[in-house]
């Protein structure tokens, strides 16, 4: 059995991660299926990864991690949970894909729908992005109007009308939209800043009468983390009363991080539609969008509003949800997993404040953003781009001690129910340890 250590700053290497993408570059676009995990704002080739168990990640070049990526948020349970592989390997004991109903559609519906107030009736799908798509065709079949608002710095997939000023890997490479989009098809996006009722307000008044929806982030999460006040989303939903149109909560990467609910229940506001990815799947690629029982008739067969997909409610991925999402019932989960998260935050706020660094760790639930800025952030204009060199050298020095970030200081760390206090001590040492180089003690 191969046998994995944690590396150090004199043993780290990524000889065999930088030999395969060497390789990979030959076969795959910047050698890789998504452009952020090329490492372009950190340094050094992207490391390749072939085993994770809990907390922990292990590469090719026999090198462990503690991992707060977590694949971009869906292993709330950590990797390879025992209950979730025992009961995906059950399913693909069974059939992998079938393209008709099974039973495992219901039961999942029925454990989602059943804890979760804000929501009659729930579609699904196989991404985040065809979630958000579907969503929004579904708020234009419903108004029978056109054009959309979002939030610069939000992010809501690679959606063509929602590519414009959005977050995540767009903001890692400096850009706000992307090649390939025709112009018609932006002009139906309104963007306006977060935090902002009178631009928002302002847009409403302009386009009144055309707009089908808006959508937002209601925790942004793929720029930074720019937690909003919860006056700021009532806002959104006054407006979108006020004017006849929608309100879609993106929660591809909240639902089922902050709370069963979500923020739609941590914050208590009744969006029209919801959508979801990540968590929901188990680790398996998944999304879904849901509504009230009036919005969801819309859709196909029952409405006029088409949305299909051969592999939606894939057999195996049902499994893994419903496995996770049993876990996530039970009695004091999210309070424990957010007690962790603060304890660790609060542990580095305070190693920095004592030495001086501008550095603050907002967090909310098990969702943390190690930033390196003294202020509260609430916009994408607010971030100093600069500062991201700062989290460059941060990136390869936690590497170097066995501690793994997403390679990007826009995105956003996240706390598994795997991560125990150990696991959580080892992190903030090393990251400690780290931070004095980069500020230069």
């Amino acid at each position: 059995m191969k046998k994995y250590s944690y590396p150090t700053p004199d043993t780290f290497t990524r000889a065999r991660s930088g030999e395969l993408f060497e390789t990979a570059k030959t076969y795959f676009p910047g050698g890789v299926h998504s452009p952020v995990r090329a490492f372009k704002s950190v340094q050094g080739p992207p490391i390749f990864f072939e085993k994770g168990v809990g907390s922990h990640i292990y590469d090719v070049d026999g090198q462990a991690f503690v991992d707060f990526c977590c694949s971009w948020g869906p292993l709330i349970l950590g990797h390879c949970p025992p209950k979730v592989v025992d009961r995906v390997q059950q399913a693909v004991a069974e059939g992998m894909s079938f393209g008709t109903p099974t039973p495992f559609d219901n039961q999942i519906g029925k454990l989602v729908l059943d804890n979760h107030r804000y929501i009659d009736m729930i579609r699904f799908v196989s991404s985040g992005t065809e979630a958000v798509m579907s969503a929004i065709r579904l708020a234009r079949g419903v108004t029978k109007r056109d054009k959309i608002i979002k939030f610069e710095g939000c992010y809501h997939g690679h959606v063509d009308a929602l590519l414009v000023k959005a977050g995540s890997g767009l903001v890692t490479f400096g850009i706000s939209t992307s090649a390939g989009i025709p112009e018609s098809f932006a002009k139906e996006t309104i963007v306006v800043p977060l935090a902002d009722p009178e631009a928002l307000a302002a847009a409403m008044q302009q386009y009144a009468g055309d707009v089908a929806a808006i959508i937002v982030e209601p925790i942004p999460a793929n720029n930074g983390l720019l937690l909003q006040d919860r006056s700021f989303l009532q806002f959104l939903r006054q407006q979108a009363d006020e004017h006849g149109c929608m309100l879609i909560f993106d929660e591809v990467i909240s639902g089922f991080r902050v709370g069963f609910e979500g923020a739609t229940g941590h914050y208590d506001i009744q969006p029209d539609i919801i959508t979801f990815g990540k968590i929901i799947g188990g680790g398996m690629p998944v999304g879904a969008y849901a509504a009230s029982r009036a919005i969801m008739e819309h859709v196909a067969p029952v409405g006029p509003v088409y949305q299909a997909g051969t592999l939606s409610a894939n057999p195996v991925a049902m499994a893994a949800g419903i496995a996770t999402l049993t876990e996530l019932l039970q009695p004091g989960f999210y309070e424990a997993l957010e007690a962790k998260t603060k304890g660790f935050t609060q542990r580095l706020q305070s190693f920095c404040d004592s030495r001086g660094y501008e550095m603050t760790f907002p967090s909310i639930g098990s969702i943390f953003w190690p930033t390196f800025s003294s202020q509260r952030m609430m916009r994408s204009d607010e971030i100093d781009s600069a500062k991201m060199e700062l989290f460059k050298k941060m990136h390869l020095e936690c590497l170097k001690r066995g501690v793994y970030f997403g390679p990007s200081g826009y995105e956003v760390g996240f706390i598994s129910a795997a991560h125990s206090e150990a696991d959580l001590e080892f992190a903030a040492g090393q990251m400690e340890e780290s931070l004095d180089l980069v500020f230069g003690l």
